[in-house]
């Protein structure tokens, strides 16, 4: 444990949305929390930690578990939350498209997580979750997603990688794959009834971050789940 006897949880992309909603989860459950986003603001719980900067830096790993290990003496669970979507014809992508969403997808996964995991092998213990996202394993030629696909598609695959590659060192690995999720992050028209029509899963609603961030916690609690892939996304991987 740490010093103030808490467990240590990192989580990018901690600024708002699911990212903020993880931040609380965790705090619920009495962890102290590293939280990262390029515009993260001090918080004034002192045992969450806000860590500014550009996850898609290496210099940005670096500082995050640095500071998490100076702060709290350990790291526990990492959830590798941020992410960026652009949806363009495959055609249409520029190279700055490119470079921002595998930086952030990619890149800022893993740097951290190789770091994480360092710190984790010295425990003998640790949790990392991936955020990947159901649309890779599904595509939709009207909301075409080719980027998301190769990058969130590779999280899928590297989660069951290192599930099985730490396994024996007590590291577990882990990933959500969410559906459509109401965030801050996208216009409120985006999510009316006429916007979302022939979108909704067979559970008919759009999912909330509420729902992401009890999928995160259930994982958190279930020590023999490893390589474990959960879908939240109201059953549409499934309905189709």
């Amino acid at each position: 444990m740490s010093e103030t006897g808490r467990k240590v949880a990192i989580v990018t992309g901690g600024s708002q949305g699911i990212g903020a909603g993880l931040v609380d989860g965790y705090r619920q459950r009495r962890w102290a929390v590293v939280a990262n986003s390029r515009n993260m603001k001090p918080s004034k719980d002192p045992d969450v930690l806000a860590v500014e900067g550009d996850i898609s830096e290496q210099a940005t790993a670096d500082q995050i578990i640095s500071q998490a290990i100076d702060r709290f003496g350990r790291v526990d669970t990492l959830v590798n939350n941020a992410g960026v979507f652009v949806s363009k014809p495959f055609t249409d992508y520029t190279a700055e498209d490119y470079a921002l969403v595998t930086g952030v997808n990619l890149t800022g996964f893993f740097w951290l997580t190789q770091h994480a995991i360092r710190q984790m092998l010295k425990q003998h213990s640790g949790h990392v979750v991936n955020i990947s996202a159901s649309v890779a394993d599904r595509a939709d030629s009207v909301e075409p997603s080719a980027l998301t696909a190769l990058t969130k598609g590779g999280l899928t695959a590297v989660t069951r990688s290192l599930a099985v590659e730490y396994a024996s060192r007590g590291i577990r690995v882990n990933a959500v794959a969410p559906g459509i999720i109401q965030t801050p992050l996208h216009p409120a028209e985006s999510y009316t009834p006429e916007a979302l029509a022939g979108k909704l899963p067979p559970l008919g609603r759009v999912g909330r971050v509420s729902d992401v961030v009890d999928g995160i916690l259930y994982l958190e609690s279930a020590s023999f789940v490893t390589g474990e892939i959960l879908y939240i996304d109201g059953g549409r991987t499934a309905g189709h």
